[in-house]
């Protein structure tokens, strides 16, 4: 009988338990009218009615309506009827707490066997590929994460020592690698890296347990749980994160700023270029990275760029590894690169990674998609004056893919429109053309090929027409040789030529040409010895070929003598090592060296000029020969990098760098900003190779858990033996080129101010910079001095500069961009006083560039419009109306003076002296 007691009294406590739990985790009944209501409005109403506490993203259901009218309907019933036919989904957990995500509802509780996997619940293999099957497919994404994955044959005693994971990270929609991601594990420590630029990461633990997170731009965090046994790898497949404020960067890259051991890097990608408003509704990244702090141009409708008191010709401009040596189309207006096959833009201004090398002022390193190796799809824009499309898929699905597009012009509508004669009687023209194969023979090699042409030409009123042309291509092998090395096998090609012809008249009918060819090879490697120590190392070779300028006739009737200018041939080689070092978890260090050599190649005459006087025809001495591939001059020498960052606390670090670049190639323009008729010249026994030395401290602080960003850097660089000219100076079919230039000597130093907001309806930048570059020619021994051997401002001299881009979000449809610019005119040489020799008229000019021109500023209004956001349609598009130079300012791009009946008149030229109004669509299938 006891027995029986003791039993019942069991069954009721146990009926009682299971009542109250199912009691606590019934959802209750709710009555109410939610009719035209917010969904935040919607959750107060709800959490005020029951216990249950709602976790959500607000910024992706602010715009969400309920239209609904319930009596006693159960708490998940309603949600349902809620969200029904929009990608958000609900769960509860054992605390009367209610989670809205999108997509994929979330799974509040461990499975009760979690812990107690068996070798039959988790994929094993033994130091070869895991794919991550599940993550495929959308619905299993979230179970996915909670499956263990062995990496390596499972022991019969625990494994001990430390093991390397290593994997790509791929979006699970397009197969493309996704760039700088974080991979980390939290416990015991932290420990993490990055993805390169093919989505490869690797990691060296402990052998043991953990969970592997992932995050980056543009993707959803995600995690994987692993077992490590031995050396192994994980592919992992993960979702895109399209955000509806359209957020610059996300949470792993929120302390980048602070963490991270690169200083001076910009890093830009195509969701934050389009943001920016450009002259003619077309998102132009050149344009874009002129926003940034230390990055200026000598006038409006110039492409080239000034970093941090640099000449235009000092930065490296690489395109899928292939230099380009003209960025853009029509004379400036537009930049030379497709917005819709971009992937990422990096500007190194400091600090900048042994691997490069050439270029004395900075590195822009820009990288395409490689595709999309899932299914067919494609995008484009039409707008006033240019339309694109691009087109890629899979060749072999998730092995290989193509990318190509195209982008043209009309702009010659527009110009007749004009009413001034001068526009009305021009035309103007351009297109260029980008393919790019990646194919995945296996887990272990790799291969990409790029090719891009682009050709312009214009005529501005007159009987002469300009033509240039930009040909690239690279090949790229990537190889891994285990978890811990990885190489990539480079080789590219650059041809750059112009054409500038005039066949009006016949019996003066030429045409001037120039042309720069490059073939390069290059080996980079990247070993990962631990945690601790990522070593880089390669070889880099150039061969130059320069056909420095001819002028020929045209037809036979032309009285134009043929002239032209000897070629130019050169090598150049390197090689480079560096180690990235961490110290401590507070403490880090870069230290890298790059050697480099330099032979200006025959076959080629010479000439030699009697020394310590300023060179001249007059002053020639000698002529030598040189035969085929005979070495006309050598240089070389080390080039030193060295960065060092100290973390003074979770949110806040300094970072100093020094870096020394060597560069053997110079443009020779007579104008102050870049144009299609330069010149490019190579270093010999008369040009030396210019020299450059940069110093740079930061401070980096970020705010509000890491949503606001902000930076402080300070700069100095000394530049020896770039070229600057005599007064007068001839540089077109110039036989003895050397007579009118100098080796100059040059300083800059500036601060720079940037303040982020990362996140929210509202997000930008905000930037200033306070800079000067100085110029000094002073060979007292040759006589060859500018401004009696003291300094004077370069052209592109502007201390003061103040930028601020602003987005703002007002649904999910509809948001605003801001783009405003203020920056210290140029410098000019302006005619003082007029004065007589005889009856000759004679002009005094002031110092080299002691004026200015007016102060720049300018305000540009954009407004997006996106389609709705139906998943299931057969496009989506999108409309951009925007308005480059709100007010109106007529900003002067030149300032120049005629002698006219006698007296000398100053003139300004604007570019844009009016609000330039645009319409673009864009699409995508």
């Amino acid at each position: 009988m006891r027995l029986f007691y003791r039993l019942l009294l069991f069954l009721l406590a146990s009926s009682m338990g299971s009542a109250a739990v199912a009691q606590q985790l019934t959802p209750p009944l709710i009555s109410g009218d939610f009719t035209n209501i917010r969904f935040p409005e919607f959750v107060k109403q709800l959490e005020a009615k029951t216990p249950y506490r709602f976790y959500y993203q607000p910024e992706a259901l602010d715009t969400l309506k309920v239209n609904l009218q319930v009596t006693e309907k159960p708490l998940d019933a309603v949600l349902l009827s809620a969200l029904q036919k929009t990608p958000f989904r609900f769960a509860f957990d054992n605390e009367r707490r209610v989670y809205i995500t999108t997509g994929t509802a979330l799974q509040p509780n461990l499975p009760d066997n979690f812990f107690m996997l068996e070798a039959t619940d988790a994929v094993a293999v033994e130091d070869e590929t895991v794919v991550d099957e599940d993550a495929k497919a959308r619905s299993n994404s979230s179970t996915s994460e909670l499956k263990l994955y062995e990496i390596g044959k499972r022991p019969a005693t625990p494994a001990t020592g430390k093991v390397t994971l290593a994997g790509h990270i791929r979006d699970i929609n397009s197969g493309e690698p996704v760039i700088g991601a974080a991979v980390f594990v939290e416990t015991p420590a932290t420990i993490g890296t990055a993805t390169d630029q093919f989505g490869y990461y690797a990691l060296t633990l402990p052998a043991g347990r953990y969970e592997l997170k992932v995050r980056g731009i543009g993707i959803k965090n995600t995690r994987r749980q692993v077992l490590l046994h031995a050396n192994g790898k994980l592919e992992i497949d993960v979702e895109e994160d399209i955000t509806p404020l359209k957020e610059v960067i996300i949470e792993a890259e929120k302390d980048k700023n602070v963490a991270g051991m690169q200083m001076g890097l910009e890093k830009l990608d195509i969701k934050t270029m389009r943001q920016v408003p450009t002259a003619f509704g077309e998102t132009d990244i050149l344009r874009v990275v002129l926003t940034l702090p230390g990055v200026k141009s000598v006038g409006e409708g110039s492409t080239g760029m000034n970093v941090r008191g640099g000449a235009t010709d000092q930065n490296l401009i690489l395109f899928n590894d292939a230099t380009i040596y003209n960025p853009a189309h029509l004379f400036g207006f537009f930049s030379a690169f497709n917005p819709d096959i971009l992937k990422t833009v990096e500007l190194y201004k400091s600090a900048v990674p042994a691997k490069y090398g050439g270029r004395l002022s900075s590195v822009l390193d820009i990288a395409t998609r490689d595709g999309n190796k899932k299914k067919f799809a494609g995008s484009g824009g039409i707008g006033l004056m240019t339309s694109r499309l691009t087109l890629e898929g899979p060749l072999v699905k998730d092995k290989s893919a193509f990318i190509i597009a195209g982008r043209t012009s009309y702009s010659d509508w527009i110009l007749h429109q004009i009413p001034n004669k001068t526009y009305k009687e021009s035309s103007a023209s351009f297109y260029d053309l980008n393919a790019h194969i990646s194919h995945e023979i296996n887990d272990k090699n790799t291969i990409y090929a790029t090719g891009y042409i682009s050709r312009d030409q214009f005529k501005l009123a007159t009987d002469t027409l300009y033509k240039y042309l930009n040909q690239n291509a690279s090949v790229k092998w990537q190889h891994s040789f285990n978890n811990k090395l990885y190489g990539v096998l480079t080789g590219a090609f650059s041809d750059y030529r112009y054409t500038v012809s005039n066949e009006k008249n016949p019996v003066n009918a030429s045409v001037l040409s120039f042309g720069l060819k490059q073939y390069n090879v290059q080996a980079d490697f990247s070993y990962f010895l631990n945690n601790k120590h990522t070593i880089d190392f390669g070889v880099n070779n150039i061969y130059y070929s320069v056909a420095a300028g001819s002028l020929k006739p045209i037809g036979g009737e032309s009285l134009i003598e043929p002239d032209i200018l000897q070629n130019e041939k050169a090598l150049e080689n390197a090689i480079y090592i560096s180690d990235k070092i961490d110290v401590t978890p507070r403490f880090a260090v870069s230290l890298g060296l790059r050697y480099s050599l330099f032979n200006a190649l025959g076959p080629r005459d010479t000439y030699q000029y009697l020394p310590n006087i300023s060179k001249s025809e007059n002053t020639i001495t000698d002529t030598i020969s040189y035969q085929a591939g005979k070495s006309i001059a050598t240089y070389h020498g080390p080039e030193y990098r060295l960065s060092a960052k100290y973390s003074l606390s979770d949110n806040s670090s300094v970072k100093a760098s020094y870096n020394r670049m060597r560069q053997y190639i110079h443009m020779l323009s007579n104008t102050a900003s870049m144009s299609p008729t330069d010149i490019w010249k190579l270093s010999d026994g008369n040009i030396r190779p210019q020299i450059g030395d940069q110093y740079s401290v930061g401070y980096y602080r970020n705010f509000k858990s890491n949503t606001i960003e902000t930076s402080v850097e300070t700069y100095y660089k000394s530049m020896h033996d770039f070229v600057d000219y005599k007064s007068g100076a001839t540089l077109i079919l110039n036989h003895h080129i050397e007579t009118d230039v100098v080796n100059a000597e040059g300083k800059a130093y500036g601060v720079e101010v940037m303040v982020k907001k990362l996140t929210g309806k509202l997000n930008g930048w905000v930037s200033y910079t306070y800079s000067r570059s100085l110029v000094r020619v002073n060979a007292a021994t040759t006589g060859d001095m500018v401004n009696g051997g003291k300094y004077y401002p370069s052209n592109f001299d502007k201390p003061h500069d103040v930028t601020m881009i602003g987005n703002y979000r007002f649904s999910r449809r509809f948001s605003t961009s801001l783009n405003f610019t203020y920056n210290t005119g140029r410098p000019i040489t302006l005619p003082l006083v007029k004065y007589y020799v005889g009856n000759s008229m004679r002009v005094y000019y002031s110092e080299r560039n002691a004026y200015r021109v007016p102060d720049y500023y300018r305000l540009d209004l954009a407004l997006n419009i996106e389609g709705n956001h139906k998943i299931k349609k057969l496009a989506h598009g999108s409309w951009t109306v925007a308005v480059y130079n709100l007010t109106g300012r007529k900003n002067p791009y030149s300032v120049y003076f005629k002698a006219e009946q006698g007296k000398i008149n100053g003139y300004q030229l604007s570019i844009f002296g009016q609000p330039i109004p645009t319409v673009t669509y864009n699409f995508k299938f």
